[in-house]
């Protein structure tokens, strides 16, 4: 196991952690950009805690892999195993708000309770056309594609909707065979699909004008806004770690904009 990380882009290799192939893939379909670590503090690239009892406690592993380039503010991967508690991949793409890009989004999770998988490329600004449709055009046959091998996964919040896309890919799956037959053949290919279009998106992708920056900036921050002050893991992550740590992992490296 990979125990001692110096830079958010030394590899992460977690045994037994189901979402490793995702990484791994994520990883290598981002090696042809110029990247460069992204500042991760020593306390978040590497972290091991315990949950559980104390008559039988769970070790917990939470590394975190981050890169920027030329048109991404920040890539990172927040990676957590702790046996059959938790196992969770949460991959997002922060676009620079230089460049009229929405924000990949893969969120895998598996509980006792199952697998909780979602991908989007999600809108700054649901409400902008410009924005919004050159993307929705590409990315709605690939969701066609995946949607209808998969079980919905139920409907999203109200207050959620303005920060999905409608080509949101959203399941759940049981724990077991079934669940992992799909995870191997639909949601790993649909999360490389998603992935493949949103960055053929960002390579023909070209500088905005200083208004539409500004423009594309206020989304984004309402949506790291949103994201930060809503965090599902909070929960989990504070059972792990305590509060302290959790909220300055959610406020400086998950959500930092």
């Amino acid at each position: 196991m990979t125990t001692t990380r110096h830079s958010s882009t030394d590899s992460i290799n977690i045994p037994g952690w189901g979402w490793q192939p995702f990484l791994e893939d994520a990883v290598q379909a981002l090696q042809p950009l110029n990247l460069a670590p992204y500042p991760v503090a020593n306390d978040f690239l590497y972290k091991q805690g315990q949950t559980g009892s104390k008559a039988k406690p769970v070790p917990v592993t939470t590394a975190t892999w981050a890169c920027k380039t030329d048109k991404f503010r920040q890539v990172r991967a927040a990676c957590v195993y702790g046996g059959a508690a938790a196992s969770v991949l949460n991959f997002v793409i922060n676009p620079s708000a230089r460049f009229d890009l929405p924000f990949f989004g893969g969120d895998l999770v598996t509980l006792p309770s199952g697998h909780l998988l979602a991908l989007d490329l999600q809108p700054a600004d649901k409400s902008d056309a410009a924005h919004t449709q050159p993307v929705w055009d590409k990315l709605i046959p690939i969701f066609e594609r995946w949607r209808s091998k998969l079980p919905d996964g139920g409907p999203i919040p109200e207050e959620a909707q303005p920060f999905f896309s409608p080509g949101f890919l959203w399941t759940r799956l049981p724990l077991g065979d079934e669940g992992d037959q799909l995870i191997d053949s639909v949601v790993r290919p649909a999360f490389n699909d998603y992935l493949s279009l949103y960055l053929e998106l960002a390579e023909a992708a070209k500088p905005v004008t200083d208004d539409r920056r500004d423009h594309l900036l206020a989304g984004q921050r309402r949506y790291t806004d949103y994201r930060a002050e809503k965090d599902p893991a909070r929960g989990m992550l504070t059972r792990f770690y305590g509060s302290e740590w959790t909220e300055n992992y959610i406020h400086t490296v998950l959500f930092d904009l």
